[in-house]
């Protein structure tokens, strides 16, 4: 079992940048590859960014646009989500993912909400 916890979310204005924590526990040598997702009320969950085990970035959905980067301490059991330049269509529940053993674990979310 693995257990996934996120923070940092929060109300930010345009323009500003926020840094997202996702924190696994239990068998957390077992983890693969890691991801952050958002959603929106109405629409589906979307990638933002893909990490794999050994920390190497692998995937960015289209709308990053090189504004977030996405790192990985396995000594820390953390991925963390940079997200500068946000936009009010950043707004949604970004939520941590872990895959390991061949199941994929969640975290509850965190609320990102930005601003005009």
């Amino acid at each position: 079992q693995v257990q996934l916890a996120e923070s940092g979310g929060g109300l930010v204005q345009a323009g500003e940048s926020l840094k997202l924590s996702c924190l696994a526990s239990g068998k957390t040598w077992t983890i693969g590859g890691m991801a952050w997702y958002r959603q929106t009320p109405g629409k589906e969950r979307e990638l933002v960014a893909r990490i794999t085990r050994g920390g190497v970035p692998r995937e960015f959905g289209d709308f990053v646009k090189g504004r977030f980067t996405i790192r990985r301490d396995n000594t820390k059991n953390t991925v963390d989500l940079q997200m500068n330049n946000l936009t009010p269509e950043d707004t949604a529940v970004y939520s941590c993912y872990a895959q390991a053993q061949g199941l994929d674990y969640w975290g509850q979310g965190t609320q990102v909400t930005v601003s005009t």
